[in-house]
């Protein structure tokens, strides 16, 4: 019985109480305390963040008169490209036994760039040559046979007056004399042909060599020993169409697009700087040369043609990426007429339309839209000549999204 009782007491379940000492809800409480906590912070910073439109502001800024020098009105780009550029090719087609032309190889005006088989050329010369001293050695003949004949009719006209012979002798003794002559009239005429067949195979014979219309620079070279050229390509892509490209390095200019907006800002003869991609802090001096007459209708740009005024630069190279840069003229010392200098802003905080722009100042947290007469741009410095002031502020940002009266938050 007593180990019955003992196992018994074993499954039984002490059910002790509950200790009271308040270390489990004391945890509970200071969670709470920290969520309460949180969600007020969160929403005290909710409720005293500033609110409005996210802007960067810039000064405006009194530009300095002292300075003499001329301004950039107007950026482009555009590409170097040659005004004398030339494919050198054969006025006939055939097949290339010499090529004396490598790339980067000058090359002077009338310089030989390669020659074409002559054979079959060269031997329709020598017949139009033997010709010609055929026909040379007829007239030779005729000649010899009109002197006789010229001394027989003198002879018979003497035994004509001692009635000697009669009056038909001498008549055909006239009409052979006639006859010869007009042989030998025949004869020159025949030599002149000759002489001309000779000239004619001396230039086929000269077609085979060509040459460099134009001093420049060898860019491409296109065909090799071996291949066929033709001015007329005859022969589809097994045919080239000439020995290789040469550029006249004299003749590079640039060539930009620009807006039609700011076109009236360019005109022929004007300054110009001219920076390649490849060389970004050489700046090259320049002039406009011509205003191309026609507009873009897709793009709505004028192409104008921009000169160096130093050339032959060998780090100038075709179809290089080039940035013009369009300069004001620069006022006369002592004139009276110079242009006030206004004030300078940030090219990115005016919207551009041509001569004229728009500003928006920040005022009492707010924008203003301001109407302003654009000077020259220097660099990303925008000379404005009316409708700011120094010391406003002006913003920058997502133009789109501003109005008069919008509330800004300006960003450092």
């Amino acid at each position: 019985m007593n180990d019955k009782s003992a196992l018994l007491g074993q499954l039984k379940i002490d059910r002790e109480p509950e200790h009271s000492d308040g270390g489990g809800g004391t945890g509970k409480w200071i969670l709470l305390v920290i969520i309460l906590l949180l969600i007020a912070g969160g929403l005290g910073w909710w409720l005293m963040k500033p609110s409005g439109l996210p802007v960067k502001a810039a000064s405006v800024v009194a530009a300095s008169g002292g300075s003499s020098g001329p301004a950039s009105l107007l950026d482009a780009s555009g590409y170097v490209v040659a005004r004398r550029t030339a494919t050198v090719s054969a006025k006939i087609t055939g097949k290339v036994t010499e090529v004396l032309i490598e790339e980067g190889q000058h090359v002077d005006a009338g310089e030989i760039v390669g020659r074409l088989d002559d054979t079959n050329i060269r031997a329709g010369y020598g017949q139009a040559s033997a010709q010609l001293a055929y026909a040379r050695a007829a007239h030779d003949q005729v000649r010899v046979q009109l002197a006789n004949a010229q001394r027989d009719y003198q002879r018979k006209q003497q035994l004509l007056a001692q009635h000697f012979v009669s009056q038909s002798e001498v008549d055909n003794a006239q009409t052979a004399l006639d006859d010869l002559k007009a042989q030998l009239n025949t004869a020159a005429r025949s030599v002149d042909v000759s002489l001309q067949g000779v000239e004619v195979s001396q230039k086929s014979l000269d077609d085979t060599v060509v040459r460099a219309p134009f001093a420049g620079v060898i860019t491409v070279k296109a065909a090799q020993t071996g291949e066929i050229v033709s001015p007329l390509s005859a022969g589809g892509g097994f045919t080239r169409t000439g020995m290789g490209t040469i550029v006249d390095m004299d003749s590079l200019e640039v060539e930009v697009d620009v807006n039609e907006n700011f076109i009236n800002r360019v005109r022929a003869g004007q300054a110009a700087t001219i920076k390649l991609n490849a060389y970004p802090d050489w700046e090259i001096p320049a002039e406009v040369i011509a205003i191309i007459p026609t507009a873009d209708r897709a793009k709505a740009t004028v192409k104008v043609r921009v000169g160096f005024k130093q050339k032959g630069d060998p780090r100038v190279l075709p179809d290089m990426g080039a940035r013009v840069a369009f300069l004001s003229e620069a006022p006369t010392p002592g004139s009276g007429n110079a242009a006030k200098p206004g004030v300078t802003v940030p090219a990115d905080a005016v919207q551009v339309n041509g001569d004229a722009g728009v500003a928006w100042v920040i005022r009492d947290d707010k924008l203003e839209r301001r109407g302003v007469k654009l000077g020259a741009k220097n660099g990303d410095q925008l000379s404005v000549l009316a409708g700011l002031s120094a010391g406003e502020r002006v913003a920058i940002g997502d133009s789109s999204k501003f109005e008069d009266g919008v509330k800004v938050q300006v960003q450092p």
